[in-house]
């Protein structure tokens, strides 16, 4: 069914989005699973009673599916600039999500009142919304089949956050931001802002087809941003630290390396400030995991989605350049290329035991050698690309959000071959060095891009020269990672992603992680940004990459 038709139908009955399913068999030995047959410790009773309760009233008025999410979202944050504390905050979200298949269509409703009445009402609202959808449907929907499952899973963390004091999270920030005042150039201004926000989502699926999961899901994400300015000048320049989101506990930043990297966000920001202006042409990128994630993100995780391919989805830079017939048998780069999605990722934002359908986490191959094999499919899309199962990719932002097609964790592997960042360098004899990721652009295709970064550096001649400013790389998806000729091992990976990858309309909000080493890419067009601006023409360019 087309999405727009679908859309066009709901908004004239009210409010409705189109939602996914999903299903795959994962590799349960990585995850700490309740047996089936095992009673869950949470949520209450009472909840599961109440789920219990929607899902046989649902079936009453005529529903062949049911279920029931009932779900916490906690959130603190605090953040900070120089020797001040600029906020603290403390949410909690709780709700009923409701989702219902009858005459073969979906309805979804939700509620914040988590009572037999308010969630009796959500069903009959649900219900009745699929008689309107039914109207516009030209074939019935067809799930992919799930086993069904009694589980708990939790994200494996060795501190809980919400268990450390905002006293103590607060003077960990200025403690940090001391550090860094006290390293502050003569003659210079410097201004750091820092943030840490832990989430955690307490979430209840309960399904018409007997699966009962209880999850919890945490997640943190600190950041930290040095800025140097001239006032001489009238310059600045700014280095975030590369510590990303992840999902950890506590110990992830108490681990992290702050002390060495503080110093070094200064140094690198005061140099910019004095840096040589890159000179445009073709260069060897060797692009640092701390940047390349962004990157794989943006021309890889969103054009493989199976819905922007369909053109179901085109919000947020629009559809795929992959094409129906080229699923499945297109090739997408070098045969350096090779790219798994995986929500069972060790830390990963998107790693969870079950997806929003109850089914369970996978990883699997996306792209081997080059080749594109597969895409992030749910229950209901599985069958469009001839598979027997889904691939676990539903996901809901809130208990009052329907769960559609989400990306997982989508990672760069890394060679098998031993092959370090030093050794990259060593084998470069005219390249660019680039490492954190800043602004971006990219088409309603997700094919011609262009990026930027935080911090790079000539490399000649297999030595790293000096740092670099104004640096900017432009290419179309396809070129780009056909020219990858080199990937660094094991030794160099590294996991980036993002705790708010938006998608949808009404927009939900998702988390991912994008895992990847150091990576060379032959005979990039590099753009300067500064004379690209002041040349007047803005934005992207065309350019002949022959």
């Amino acid at each position: 069914m087309d999405r727009r038709i679908f859309l066009k139908g709901a908004l004239a009955t009210g409010a409705l989005a189109l939602s996914g399913l999903d299903l795959s068999l994962a590799h349960a030995a990585r995850f700490q699973f309740t047996p089936n047959d095992a009673t869950l410790t949470k949520p209450t009773q009472p909840e599961q009673s109440l789920a219990d309760q929607l899902i046989n009233y649902a079936r009453s008025l005529g529903a062949t599916y049911c279920d029931v999410r009932i779900t916490r979202y906690l959130s603190q944050s605090v953040s900070a600039r120089d020797n001040i504390i600029t906020g603290i905050s403390d949410s909690e979200s709780y709700g009923i999500g409701v989702r219902v298949i009858k005459d073969g269509t979906w309805g979804f409703t939700a509620t914040r009142n988590v009572n037999e009445t308010s969630g009796k009402r959500a069903v009959d609202e649900a219900v009745a919304m699929t008689s309107a959808n039914s109207k516009l449907r030209t074939e019935p929907l067809d799930l992919a089949p799930v086993d069904k499952v009694i589980a708990e899973w939790k994200t494996p963390i060795k501190k809980n956050p919400f268990e450390v004091s905002f006293k103590d999270r607060a003077d960990f920030l200025l403690g940090m931001h001391a550090l860094a005042l006290g390293a502050k150039p003569a003659g210079k201004k410097m201004f750091i802002h820092s943030g840490l926000t832990a989430v955690r989502e307490e979430k209840y699926f309960a399904s018409s087809e007997g699966s009962k999961i209880w999850q919890e899901i945490t997640r943190i994400d600190p950041s930290t941003r040095v800025t140097i300015s001239d006032p001489a000048k009238g310059e600045f320049a700014s280095r975030a630290l590369f510590v990303l989101p992840q999902g950890r506990g506590m110990e992830y930043v108490e681990e992290y390396p702050y002390k060495d990297e503080i110093s070094i966000a200064v140094q690198e920001a005061t140099e910019k400030l004095t840096a040589a202006s890159v000179k445009p042409g073709k260069y060897d990128l060797i692009l640092h995991p701390t940047h390349l994630w962004l990157t794989i993100h943006e021309s890889i995780g969103h054009p493989t989605e199976l819905d922007r391919i369909y053109g179901y989805e085109a919000n947020f830079a629009g559809t795929s350049f992959i094409r129906k017939k080229d699923v499945n048998g297109f090739t997408y780069g070098s045969n350096h290329l090779n790219i798994v999605a995986d929500r069972t990722q060790d830390g990963g934002l998107a790693t969870c035991g079950y997806d929003d359908d109850g089914v369970p986490a996978e990883e699997y191959k996306l792209i081997e050698e080059g080749e594109l094999l597969d895409t992030q499919t749910t229950r209901e899309q599985a069958k469009m690309v001839g598979e027997a199962k889904s691939h676990g990719q539903s996901y809901a932002q809130g208990w009052w959000s329907v769960p559609f097609q989400r990306m997982p964790n989508v990672s760069l592997k890394p060679s098998e071959k031993k092959l370090s960042l030093e050794d990259l360098i060593k084998d470069t004899s005219d390249g660019i060095l680039i490492k954190g990721n800043s602004s971006y652009s990219i088409d309603q295709q997700r094919y011609n891009f262009q990026f930027t970064g935080q911090v790079a550096y000539e490399v000649k001649e297999g030595k790293l020269g000096h740092m670099l400013r104004d640096v900017a790389y432009q290419a179309n998806t396809q070129r780009f990672w056909k020219n990858l000729n080199a990937v660094c091992d094991k030794s160099e990976y590294m996991l980036g992603g993002a705790m708010n990858d938006g998608k949808g309309e009404p927009m939900q909000s998702n988390p991912l992680s994008h895992g990847c080493p150091s990576a060379r890419f032959s005979g990039i067009n590099v753009i300067n940004t500064k004379s690209q601006s002041a040349g007047g023409k803005g934005g992207m360019i065309e350019y002949n990459e022959d």
